[in-house]
């Protein structure tokens, strides 16, 4: 992954190149922000840059993931009582080759691991302790890059804090995570946190229109909707079919959701629906939930007389926008996005999905009468 080739973040790529010019490497720096801002494009780029200036010749094998002195650690189910990071390395370079903005929900689908839990293991640590024992190849700096640190378990990282205290000479440890929730304190106190925003909307657009082609109306309502996002625009990008089909959905649930309160039978049509979506896989289901909460909030603005923030609209199927609009205001938009966001929160965590979705699609039944 080359500087140039990560969308925006222009300040952010200036001040680590100056960090290495100047000799200012911290042993340990932890890059904060979602996939899709590029969080793992950038420390790639990082680590190429730090290794480049070694060994020219270097940055062909980070740009392929082969570089004998550069190790990765990701989170893997267990298999065969193993949960080490080597035995899926084929599939995850398959994954970041093709697209090193993906997500912990893309890298689960790719593994259709979907009902298994993905962890970094204390046997992962262990493993990479003897590979940091060794000599490195080339005779410079050893990189562990840690994909998605935060779901480290405990054992893993009361494991990698000693990593952390005492590490081998000329070994950079780079950690990738969403946020730091989920990450101990004293694995905080020990890394150089590295904030990475959300890419910029001129930035996003920009990248877009100079790599796929996407212009006019088009490339302004995928940057809308991708929220500073580049693995987000880019599948929307690829999936006007699904938009389709979560259209017909979203509008199904409305209309029952709105008859429920005068006919009670129209319960089981939600419980129906329900079902529909729980046999999904889960990243289809949290991007059902993403595209749900997005046109809630677009209502929200249609309601207030904000229509030109308003850039997509629902009239398939003889939906009326306008009178839906109406119903969804300062009264009822917190607790209807609050109890989305619970779903995929209970999605993530491997709730039952067919739970899930009835609770959330009976709940908007109560919510969306409720009056300003």
């Amino acid at each position: 992954m080359n500087w140039e080739n990560i969308a925006g973040q222009d300040n952010l790529k200036k001040l680590l190149r100056e960090s290495i010019a100047e000799n200012r490497v911290s042993h340990a720096q932890l890059f904060l922000g979602k996939e899709g801002y590029g969080t793992f494009p950038m420390v790639l780029a990082y680590a190429k840059e730090v290794f480049s200036r070694e060994n020219e010749h270097a940055a062909s094998k980070v740009e392929h993931l082969n570089h004998l002195d550069l190790h990765f650690s990701f989170p893997v189910f267990t298999d065969n009582k193993n949960s080490l990071s080597k035995n899926k390395f084929e599939e995850f370079r398959e994954m970041v080759l093709a697209s090193p903005y993906a997500s912990y929900d893309d890298w689960t689908a790719f593994l259709e691991s979907e009902n298994k839990q993905l962890f970094i293991s204390a046997d992962e640590i262990d493993d990479q302790n003897q590979k940091f024992a060794l000599k490195s190849f080339e005779g410079g700096t050893k990189i562990l890059i840690v994909w998605r640190a935060d779901k480290m378990n405990i054992a893993a990282a009361n494991k990698f804090l000693k990593f952390l205290e005492e590490p081998p000479s000329k070994t950079l440890i780079l950690l990738t995570a969403e946020t730091a929730n989920d990450i101990l304190p004293t694995i905080l106190s020990r890394t150089q946190i590295v904030e990475v925003p959300r890419i910029s909307d001129e930035d996003l657009e920009s990248h877009l229109q100079k790599n796929f082609s996407v212009s006019g109306e088009k490339v302004r309502e995928i940057v809308h909707e991708a929220q500073g996002d580049l693995n987000n625009a880019l599948k929307i990008l690829n999936s006007e079919h699904k938009s389709d089909e979560f259209e017909k959905l979203f509008v199904q649930w409305v209309r029952d959701a709105f008859m429920v309160k005068k006919k009670p039978q129209f319960l089981k049509s939600i419980i129906f629906w329900a079902r529909e979506i729980a046999g999904w896989n889960r990243e289809k289901q949290k991007n059902f939930l993403n595209y749900c909460s997005e046109i809630f909030r677009l209502a929200l603005l249609q309601n207030y007389q904000s229509e030109n923030l308003v850039y997509k609209k629902i009239d398939a199927d003889g939906f009326n926008w306008a009178g839906f609009s109406k119903f969804i205001s300062g009264a009822n938009i917190e607790s209807i996005l609050e109890e989305i966001n619970t779903a995929d929160l209970h999605l993530t965590r491997n709730g039952n999905p067919k739970i899930v979705w009835t609770d959330l699609g009976i709940k908007l039944s109560r919510y969306i009468h409720k009056n300003s």
